[in-house]
């Protein structure tokens, strides 16, 4: 069990935070109002597009593709995170919580939407970051947006990171984190448990006519979206989710466990692909980053590279191969815009 010296950071005042947000009042256009109207952000927002892609590759091969773009569906916190995060968000207010604890990499785009979603629903936010030796170096893009959007950054070992994660349900480490944060609701890395699996679950309703030629995908960094959208999907349709990260098989499990919490059973219109992660989580090998170039060029459409470049050029792979055999219609969510700068910026 970790204990408080591990932690590089400051420590937070227990009622507001090292920022001082006061919990009840919202932040927008750079004005702070007060109280939250929880029935105006609680509002649905509309669909995200649904554009269908004219693809002479894929249509020589009698596949069609659509693109969901969920990247578009919320300026602050797009893509599959407004649907993780929207569940999470409205319990903790719900039930009290003023703060926001979560957990991420030094490039991890969960950190950056908890961050603005923090933001916008008036709540204090902490992101424990993955790599004590990053406390002391300087800042890359994606820390310092978290940072910009209120975040108070807490950097843990290695070790220990992996110990809080695996141990992220006792109660020992609930306690530690209380201690050390005071009360705020818990989010894991990724931010996927069951609400935000039962907040992807939405997405196939905005999908007309889906039937058994359907085959809905997405990347997988945790198995929260995939979990959701296999749940929502109607009989006949099918889930194929594009692992990210390398040697990642126990996704697999953790997307039955998913279910089983969420929905008291398991589904068999899923599975994960484990051979299009292009060497691991965060790697861009030359062919995929000619790939989503390409797709760029035909379709103008720029592709986040470390997500939703891999879940297509996982499906045109598979296409190519007759895996996904003429008369299917694939459904891609674009998880996420494009990063502002690469890795390195």
């Amino acid at each position: 069990m970790f204990t408080l010296r591990d932690w590089s950071g400051p420590r937070a005042h227990p009622a507001h935070g090292r920022h001082g947000r006061d919990p009840g009042r919202s932040v927008q256009n750079g004005q702070v109002r007060s109280p939250i109207d929880l029935a105006t952000l609680y509002e649905p927002w509309p669909p995200s597009p649904l554009r269908g892609v004219h693809d002479e590759w894929l249509a020589d091969r009698g596949v069609e593709l659509r693109l969901k773009r969920d990247d578009l569906i919320h300026p602050l916190v797009p893509g599959n995170k407004w649907r993780k995060l929207t569940p999470n968000l409205r319990a903790a207010v719900e039930r009290g919580h003023t703060r926001l604890l979560t957990f991420g990499g030094a490039y991890s785009n969960h950190l950056r939407a908890v961050a603005a979603a923090g933001t916008v629903y008036g709540l204090s936010t902490v992101g424990v970051v993955r790599g004590d030796e990053l406390a002391d170096a300087p800042r890359n893009w994606s820390l310092t947006r978290a940072e910009a959007q209120g975040m108070e950054l807490a950097f843990l070992d290695r070790t220990g990171y992996r110990e809080t994660l695996r141990t992220l349900d006792d109660p020992a480490t609930r306690r530690a984190l209380e201690e050390r944060w005071g009360r705020c609701w818990v989010l894991p890395e990724g931010g996927t448990n069951v609400l935000a699996a039962r907040g992807a679950a939405e997405l196939p309703a905005e999908l007309p006519d889906l039937g058994e030629r359907d085959v809905v995908c997405c990347a997988v960094g945790t198995g929260g979206t995939l979990a959701g959208i296999a749940a929502g999907l109607p009989d006949g349709a099918r889930a194929l989710g594009i692992a990210v990260v390398r040697g990642a098989r126990y996704l697999d499990d953790e997307v039955t466990r998913l279910h089983e919490r969420g929905w008291g059973r398991t589904f068999g219109n899923w599975r994960i692909d484990h051979d299009h992660h292009g060497g691991g989580y965060g790697r861009v090998p030359p062919e995929l980053d000619t790939f989503a170039a390409a797709f760029e060029d035909r379709h103008g459409i720029a592709l986040e590279r470390r997500y939703v470049a891999k879940a297509l050029w996982c499906v045109y792979d598979l296409v190519g191969r007759g895996a996904l055999p003429p008369g299917t219609r694939i459904t891609a969510v674009i998880t996420g815009p494009p990063d502002p700068v690469g890795p390195g910026g």
